[in-house]
């Protein structure tokens, strides 16, 4: 399914409209000091839950240009930020989520931007801002989403937080050319119960130079994302980069699906309408290799 930005303002008021907030539990009668600890237990794993651990896996292939690098990182960390992003953390059962960042390109190439993370207010959520606008902007070689997605999925191991949800946020301009093929890894995610979604950028029209694609959103639908409510926003306007990066950050937090699930997941006996290994296909024509 295609999420295009004529929505922005009215899928931002949609996932802020009907969300419950759970109520707190009532405290526990007063017990005798030797029977507290698996009562202060239980709050310990509790003040330890969040409502989604969430990975921000951002492309900085050298098919990005400095501009949309920088309109990127300017469009998580003002997403955020923002007032809406704010009020959907509060829509969950805990209020908050455990959020890390890392930037990707090459399969032997992730950076950890943000370690984990903890937001549940203002204050965490521009602390989280200023740690990814402070950070240089870099450019690297070659485009390993397959890699990205196996560097991820470590990760939840290493959280210090547990999540009701777990999921991938793959952002990127091309398909998968390096590393093992992008569904060998997708699916290996899934089967840990991890959702992919996906952001891919396509405010540029597809050139051999580039190695970009022509319908890269279905590439992410039927090659890259998966799980249950996995989505697909794909950018096609330079000026909705940001708003699609709120819209993305507001629907995974609150935990809103589609209306509709994406054909892959739908009907997996379904051939991909687009080839999954058309960017190792694109490299070893240009390459030989």
């Amino acid at each position: 399914m295609r999420l295009l930005f004529s929505i922005g303002a009215v899928l931002v008021a949609g996932i802020l409209a009907g969300g419950d907030v759970a109520g707190l539990a009532a405290p526990g009668p007063k017990l005798d000091p030797p029977k507290q600890q698996p009562q202060r237990l239980a709050a310990d794993r509790d003040a330890q839950t969040v409502d989604v651990e969430l990975i921000l896996a951002v492309d900085v292939s050298y098919s990005m240009d400095m501009d949309e690098l920088a309109i990127q990182r300017e469009g998580y960390a003002q997403a955020i930020q923002s007032k809406e992003f704010l009020q959907a953390l509060k829509l969950g059962p805990n209020g908050r989520i455990a959020v890390t960042y890392f930037e990707w390109a090459a399969s032997t190439d992730q950076k950890i931007i943000i370690p984990w993370r903890l937001v549940d207010g203002p204050e965490t959520a521009d602390a989280v801002a200023a740690e990814i606008m402070k950070t240089p902007i870099r450019r690297a070689s070659r485009t390993s989403i397959s890699g990205a997605i196996s560097f991820a999925m470590p990760l939840f191991d290493e959280d210090p937080y547990r999540g009701l949800r777990r999921v991938i946020d793959i952002s990127g301009d091309g398909p998968n050319n390096n590393g093992g093929p992008v569904t060998v890894a997708r699916d290996a995610a899934l089967e840990k119960g991890i959702v992919i979604n996906g952001l891919p950028i396509m405010v540029k029209e597809p050139s051999y130079s580039t190695m970009d694609i022509d319908n890269l959103d279905y590439y992410y639908e039927d090659c890259v994302v998966g799980g249950p409510g996995a989505f697909v926003i794909a950018i096609k306007d330079r000026d909705k980069f940001k708003e699609a990066i709120r819209t993305k950050l507001l629907m995974e937090v609150a935990g809103r699906v589609p209306d509709r699930p994406l054909m892959r997941v739908a009907d997996k006996d379904k051939e991909p309408r687009v080839n999954c290994m058309i960017g190792e296909k694109i490299w070893s024509d240009r390459w030989g290799r």
